[in-house]
């Protein structure tokens, strides 16, 4: 069976981050800033010292004959699990799902 990548970014916001999660967060948020972030398997938290809002970009693969809702359900599941781990809250949560396979790739012109 074939499989189809998204690339999904979720967004959401923080909730009731106690004064122990505020600083654990501001301890690494350098490791979190937006020029690191990338579309793993796993995931990448990105959010910045404000620690209102956050973003989660994965990449998902999934059988072709589920559609990108599905794939954003699947990472939007996988941010709160990364953010669970940590144990840090969060309002909802929203999906921006890309397909890879759809994406059209320019290729420099020679002249």
């Amino acid at each position: 069976m074939s499989e189809r990548t998204y690339r999904v970014i979720v967004r959401g916001v923080f909730a009731d981050l106690d004064d122990a999660q505020r600083a654990g967060l501001l301890a690494v948020a350098d490791q979190h800033d937006i020029l690191k972030a990338a579309f793993t398997d796993d995931g990448t938290l990105i959010y910045d010292r404000e620690l209102r809002t956050f973003t989660f970009r994965c990449v998902v693969r999934q059988p072709a004959d589920l559609d990108g809702e599905t794939a954003g359900g699947a990472a939007c599941d996988r941010a709160a699990g990364a953010l669970a781990e940590r144990g840090i809250g969060h309002g909802a949560l929203r999906a921006q799902v890309t397909s890879v396979d759809d994406m059209k790739v320019r290729r420099p012109r020679r002249g």
